[in-house]
Parts: C-alpha cells; structure tokens; sequence
C-alpha cells in the first residue's frame, strides 16, 4: 500500500514537472529587422521625451483629452489634478490652468481651459519631442467657430471639445516627427 502510495506521489510529481516545461525560444534582430517592425507598429504611445516631467505631462495631456471625449469631466478633474503636481515653478502659468481644470466642476470651462491649455503647453510638447510623432489637430467648430487646437498621439481624429456630439470634428493640421 505504502509502495503504491509514494509510486502515486512520484508519477503526480513527474507529470506536474513534464507538463509545466514551455519550449522557450529566443530571437535576435538586427538593428534594420528592429527598425522594420517599428514602421509597421501603430503610433500608438510611442512617443519619448528629452525630460521626465514633460513626458508625465503628456501622458496627463492624452489622458484628459480622452475624459473629454468621453464627457467624463470628473476623470479629467482627478488627471488635471495629478497633472498640476508635475511642473515646478518655471512652468507656473501651466501649472495653475492644469489646477483651475480640476477645480472646475463644468465640463463646458473644461473644455475651454483645456484649449487654453492646449495652446501654453504645444511648443513645449513638441520642442521636448525626442523620438515618435505626435499629431496637432484642429476643430474650426470649437468655442462658437473660434476654433481650437490640441494634440494626440494617433493620427485618428476624437474630438475633446465636442464628445459624442461631433466626435469625428477636426482635422490633423501638423505631424511631428522625431
């Protein structure tokens, strides 16, 4: 009994060890195969900055845009908040719009502080650009046909000024490539 027993034991514990081997492989691309795969890669958070701060800032940036598309003006707020604490004293005019949007509780002043926003914070996006691209894009509907510009990182066009209302308004009116 106690043969059959630890015989058991053993074949359970071979069969767990067997069946838990994954053939692994490795493969090694050459610098013209890497660059290659990148072109047929979507553009698509591949963008890289030559300082932390900015690269945490866009990331905020493309994570209100996409609140706003959504009429999620509470996820915009919370972002916008995070967003204030990334610049430091240089940056004070930015850093105060990014804290008025999370002190809005409108969607519509969110809006309208984001194009604010939008306009302080693009040169300094795309002087900071080391590596991808970035899209500027405009809606001429936005503010009563004023007219607003902002920035993403795909080249597909989804409207924060509008939502659902006019998703698809705008156009891409500069591609930044680094």
């Amino acid at each position: 009994m106690k043969t059959l027993l630890k015989t058991s034991i053993l074949t359970l514990a071979l069969i767990a060890i067997v069946s838990c081997k994954e053939k692994q492989t490795v493969e090694i691309n050459t610098p013209e195969e890497v660059k290659a795969a990148k072109k047929k890669t979507a553009d698509i958070a591949d963008q890289g900055f030559i300082d932390g701060m900015t690269g945490k800032v866009w990331h905020n940036y493309l994570e209100i845009k996409m609140a706003l598309v959504r009429d999620d003006a509470e996820k915009a707020r919370s972002i916008s908040k995070d967003m204030a604490a990334s610049f430091g004293e240089e940056r004070m005019e930015m850093k105060n719009l990014a804290q008025d949007m999370a002190n809005t509780e409108d969607i519509k002043t969110l809006r309208e502080l984001f194009a604010q926003f939008t306009e302080k914070a693009g040169p300094m996006f795309e002087d900071a650009l080391s590596e991808g691209t970035i899209y500027k894009k405009f809606c001429p509907m936005a503010f009563n046909n004023e007219g607003a510009f902002w920035y993403a990182d795909v080249k597909e066009i989804t409207n924060p000024y509008f939502g659902d209302k006019m998703l698809k308004c705008g156009s891409v009116k500069k591609t930044i490539n680094k």
